[in-house]
């Protein structure tokens, strides 16, 4: 199915028209002051909403003073049942604060359940956009239509799967994380930046609060998230780069405290920035974004931290294939206390799992869960410190050399010893490719799924992994490994749940750096992987859910450029889960 999405003029007539929406809520003139100072309210970043619940759903917004004068700015907030503000259902006061970067943010409560509202922001007759948000359902939903998105990266090129989304109805977003990103303007994906005028603000890598709210203004600024974010509301976790790359709970890879400070004031900063600029619910701790969403009995998400809060540091390959540091890498990554959550969130996660209505039972999170393993003679053949050509021909050699055995022993045919050894997993066994998913956290992960199926014993569910992080698109099989079935846990291969995992708004995927054909790194993949159904590993775009109680359906939608100001959107593949 093709679907010719909004052009840029559409975006902006779009844009144009919520502004003129509230110039003639506002009787049509905007003459006058805010204050005795002379200055008025500029709304530049648009309005957003987030985290709807059955009765309650977060309003934000920026307003700064046109002077740019260090004082508060007094709101009015107003929820109506129309686009004309006839029917006003909410309002209340809120202040756009200078020791808030100017952002506002407010819980309108005493909505009514599974409705479409509009909302806006005023001071006199000064407004803000228009935005349009909803409720979530409380019974008797028949379906739910979401949009789930990752790894938006500014100077990598625009964000047309953000309208594209709105285009095609989409009634929620989720974004699974990396809606910003912390390099600086000649850091990661920005070889196009200056040609796209996009580039990254501030200059600087991002290490102060201050640093980090330019950023994510620049983000507000784009017009297809202008789009989004008025047509409907978020429900949003980070993942590492709205801190730094590959993060974890005490550090991060692109974080050196000797030139940068300490991590607890670099993370606090991002924390900070991030619950101004987005429209979260920011509880007691700004630490804590894991939570639920009930879709009345349809369906259960619960959005998890799979970066932050719990996750110790990553193992890297080259400590697992040093043999002066193999055995310890290993005992530490096959660990039973090694975390990925960390225990409070895993104990929450539980009892959600048991006790939350919906049939379907939606993880929201960062990293890919299902098990994403290759032998050992392959990643020891990809060195991705080495690109020369013979590295690349050696990798290819190593590739080959699994594939052709696995194929013969699925045919029935004689195997050399060679190929023998090759499918031997004593002999050659099997890892993640990628150590900073949940591949590098296997006891973790197994927990969790046996958690899950225990919890699920006795009621029809369904479980789905939501994925970003790997800038490319995936389905998989969620798998047990066996860990725990000596303790009368899952059987190794039982199929807990399937994965459905987003590619990435702009971010380059693995096409970027692997020389050789996208449909060829797919095929790859698919021969190697046992889980994997399907991936794509040269596109841009997002993921739609359209969830009946009958079944799932994920279209994953690719839009045709991001370096310019048109573009079409299409359905690359489509996947019924029942």
């Amino acid at each position: 199915m093709n679907h010719v999405a909004m052009k840029n003029s559409r975006r902006e007539f779009l844009i144009k028209v919520a502004s003129v929406t509230a110039t003639v809520a506002a009787g049509g003139s905007l003459s006058g002051c805010a204050s005795d100072s002379g200055w008025v309210p500029q709304f530049e970043y648009g309005v957003a909403s987030g985290d709807p619940l059955a009765t309650a759903v977060i309003l934000w917004t920026h307003a700064r003073p046109s002077d740019l004068s260090l004082v508060p700015v007094p709101l009015t907030w107003e929820v109506a049942t129309d686009a004309g503000f006839q029917s006003i259902v909410a309002s209340g006061k809120v202040i756009a604060e200078p020791e808030t970067g100017y952002t506002a943010k407010v819980d309108a409560t005493g909505l009514r359940a599974g409705t479409e509202y509009w909302y806006r922001f005023r001071q006199d007759t000064f407004r803000s956009p228009v935005g349009r948000t909803r409720t979530l359902p409380e019974a008797g939903v028949a379906q739910i239509k979401l949009a789930v998105f990752s790894c938006s990266n500014f100077p990598a090129g625009r964000f047309h799967a953000y309208s594209d989304a709105a285009a095609r109805g989409a009634q929620v977003a989720l974004h699974l994380g990396d809606y910003i990103y912390e390099y600086a303007s000649n850091g990661y994906a920005s070889a196009q930046a200056a040609a796209l005028g996009r580039q990254s603000d501030p200059v600087n890598e991002l290490l102060t609060l201050e640093d980090y709210r330019k950023r994510h203004a620049q983000y507000k600024s784009d017009p297809d998230a202008k789009v989004m974010h008025a047509a409907m509301p978020m429900i949003a976790v980070w993942d590492d780069h709205e801190t730094a790359n590959d993060a974890w709970r005490d550090g991060a890879e692109n974080h050196d405290p000797a030139r940068e400070g300490t991590w607890q004031a670099r993370r606090a900063a991002a924390l900070q920035a991030y619950h101004e600029w987005m429209p979260i619910r920011t509880g007691s701790s700004k630490e804590v974004i894991y939570r639920s969403f009930d879709f009345g009995d349809l369906a259960s998400l619960h959005m998890l931290d799979t970066r932050l809060i719990g996750r110790d540091k990553q193992v890297g390959f080259t400590e697992l294939l040093n043999p002066a540091t193999q055995v310890a890498a290993q005992q530490t990554l096959a660990s039973a206390t090694r975390q990925m959550l960390g225990g409070t969130q895993s104990t929450w996660l539980q009892g959600r799992l048991a006790a939350s209505p919906g049939k379907w039972q939606i993880l929201g999170q960062q990293v890919l869960m299902a098990r994403m393993e290759f032998p050992v003679s392959v990643l020891q053949a990809l060195n991705p410190t080495d690109t020369s050509a013979a590295a690349q021909a050696a990798g290819q050699a190593a590739i080959s050399a699994y594939l052709n055995a696995k194929a013969k022993r699925a045919a029935n045919q004689p195997l050399t010893q060679q190929e023998t050894d090759l499918l031997d997993t004593t002999k050659n066994p099997k890892l993640g490719y990628n150590l900073d998913a949940w591949d590098g956290y296997p006891v973790a992960r197994e927990i969790l799924l046996n958690t899950a199926v225990q919890a699920f014993a006795g009621r029809d569910r369904k479980l789905v992994s939501l994925a970003g992080d790997t800038h490319n698109a995936w389905h998989a099989q969620v798998t047990a490994a066996g860990f725990l079935a000596a303790q009368g846990g899952l059987a190794a291969n039982t199929v807990v749940g399937v994965e459905l995992a987003t590619p990435g708004v702009s971010s380059p995927g693995l096409e970027s750096y692997l020389t050789i054909p996208p449909a060829q790194i797919a095929q790859i993949f698919r021969g190697v992987v046992d889980d994997l159904r399907w991936m794509d590993a040269s596109q841009r775009g997002y993921l739609l859910l359209t969830v009946t109680k009958a079944e799932l359906q994920a279209d994953w939608v690719f839009v045709s450029d991001i370096t310019k100001t048109t573009f079409t959107a299409s359905i690359g593949n489509s996947a019924k889960i029942v």
